[in-house]
């Protein structure tokens, strides 16, 4: 593919303007030219990126490709939640997968218009949408200029991944190297350069997580992104995930009757993370350490966790560690819950405790026993 892009405009003869000729020994800024070859033609590619400084033709470049109308430009409504300005037509699932795969798995988020979320939540809605809406072809400018790096470069892997999933091409353009190890892209045009590349062999960055037992003290940092207001659980052990002292994740952990088995929950990622695998691995390490007896009871458990995240539940499902054991449509019963609190609060003395009681939800609430490896 040969592009060639001619762009031309007055040549000013202005005092400021002919002054600056002068003093910089310029002719003129009114034509800007630039001859590429792109081999592309191919499509054996799903994703490409063109990288280069502002003002060395990345847009024009894009346009050129396969025209002006495959830049992708969407119009979100003022007055409807994220979930709903997603491809309306589509499936639940698919939407909420694609939040989710793109690291805006922040249910709270889901429920707001476009307009009021910051630019990190608004870059990523803008990428699940794209997903959702999959076009065989796009062009993606401004890829990741308007967030800052750690959510741009998290951000990227995660839509890069998202987006393999499907069989589209996509050319991201972009001013900014540092994403170039998380995309992983089948081929690299420097505008700046006018260097081609292609393929990507440097390995993707690593993330060295640290695991940490604590108690609740790091919880109300995690808890506005948590998508259920609830009690702290009775009797857990927390532990939160750090990446070079920043915290990352949040889960309690607390034995169930019997102390045969021990339940995991309040597991949260902090949004600037979600989309790197970071939870996962989070949680399985956890889980790990409690089947090993690595747990203040000395004694090992199989842990089980519930969630209604529909994205969290279908990567439980692809985890070999963890195998699912239920499947509710709705909540218990309650009243009948509220009735029991009552009286097990009245035979141990603690008096009234209001109208507090789980269940009677319209929630499906999934299941799963971490087995580990099996070994």
């Amino acid at each position: 593919m040969k592009i060639a892009i001619r762009h031309q405009c007055d040549d000013f003869d202005s005092y400021r303007a002919s002054r600056v000729k002068s003093l910089f020994n310029v002719d003129s800024g009114a034509n800007f030219n630039l001859d590429i070859d792109l081999p592309i033609d191919a499509n054996d590619w799903q994703i490409g990126v063109v990288v280069g400084p502002s003002g060395s033709g990345k847009t024009s470049i894009g346009s050129a490709i396969w025209g002006d109308g495959a830049i992708y430009r969407p119009t979100w409504p003022a007055n409807t939640p994220v979930i709903e300005a997603i491809a309306p037509a589509g499936s639940f699932d698919d939407v909420t997968s694609a939040l989710s795969s793109v690291g805006l798995g922040s249910v709270p988020t889901w429920l707001r218009p476009y307009a009021v979320l910051s630019n990190g939540e608004q870059f990523r809605a803008n990428l699940a949408r794209l997903i959702s809406e999959a076009p065989e072809r796009a062009v993606l400018d401004e890829f990741t200029s308007v967030v800052d790096r750690q959510i741009a470069q998290v951000g990227a892997g995660a839509f890069a991944k998202a987006w393999r999933r499907g069989k589209g091409q996509i050319v991201l353009l972009s001013c900014h190297y540092d994403i170039l190890d998380w995309i992983k892209p089948d081929w690299v045009l420097d505008s700046g350069t006018g260097e081609f590349s292609r393929g990507w062999d440097r390995p993707s960055p690593r993330i060295d997580v640290q695991l940490w037992q604590t108690d609740w003290r790091h919880w109300p940092r995690f808890e506005p992104h948590h998508y259920l207001k609830m009690p702290k659980m009775i009797a857990a052990t927390n532990y939160v995930a750090t990446v070079d002292g920043h915290l990352v994740g949040h889960v309690g952990v607390s034995t169930r009757p019997g102390m045969i088995e021990a339940r995991a929950s309040r597991l949260v990622i902090m949004p600037e993370w979600q989309g790197a695998g970071v939870g996962i691995r989070f949680l399985d390490a956890v889980c790990d350490l409690w089947a090993r007896g690595e747990n203040r009871y000395g004694k090992p458990m199989r842990t089980l966790f519930h969630t209604s995240h529909p994205g969290l539940a279908a990567a439980l499902r692809r985890n070999p560690r963890w195998t699912q054991v239920s499947a509710n449509l709705v909540g218990a019963d309650k009243v009948r819950c509220m009735k029991s609190m009552a009286k097990s609060a009245e035979r141990s003395g603690a008096g009234a405790i209001g109208k507090a009681g789980y269940g009677g939800h319209f929630r499906a609430v999934q299941g799963f026993r971490y087995m580990g490896d099996g070994d």
